[in-house]
């Protein structure tokens, strides 16, 4: 198995994780409040991990080149602002609609990969994506 394939799996399964434990966890607590908690804890396991690698040192290089700072910064905000409305919407709804809502986002990344990026995306490829949208469109709404 490919690397890139099995940290992708990895990123999926505990993805859902997520969405489990913080559903559990929200029940009597405010989304954004407990998404914020969440952050630190992220954070803190984050920089765990950089020092237990021992690649503290590599940080000046992330603030060194500045056009790539502003990205990962654009992308810090992104990822914020997708936690505070996964939450909400866990809150809120069921995880079972949620999830695939959000798994939406393949869908727009494609989107996306071909527009900034000129990625070509096969025929077959495009039909499996537009099966990605009917389908959590189908589970979330059906």
């Amino acid at each position: 198995m490919s690397a890139w394939l099995m940290y992708a799996l990895l990123s999926a399964a505990t993805a859902a994780l997520v969405a489990i434990f913080g559903k559990v966890g929200l029940q009597h607590l405010d989304a954004n409040t407990a998404t914020a908690v969440r952050a630190v804890v992220m954070a803190l396991f984050l920089v765990g991990v950089v020092v237990v690698q021992g690649k503290m040192n590599l940080v000046s290089t992330v603030f060194a080149d500045k056009k790539a700072l502003l990205f990962i910064l654009l992308s810090g905000v992104a990822g914020a602002l997708s936690w505070l409305f996964y939450f909400m919407a866990i809150k809120n709804g069921e995880v079972s609609k949620v999830a695939p809502i959000d798994k939406l986002s393949v869908v727009f990344a494609v989107i996306l990969a071909v527009i900034f990026f000129g990625e070509k995306v096969s025929l077959i490829a495009g039909i499996g994506v537009a099966l990605i949208a009917c389908g959590g469109l189908m589970v979330a709404l059906g």
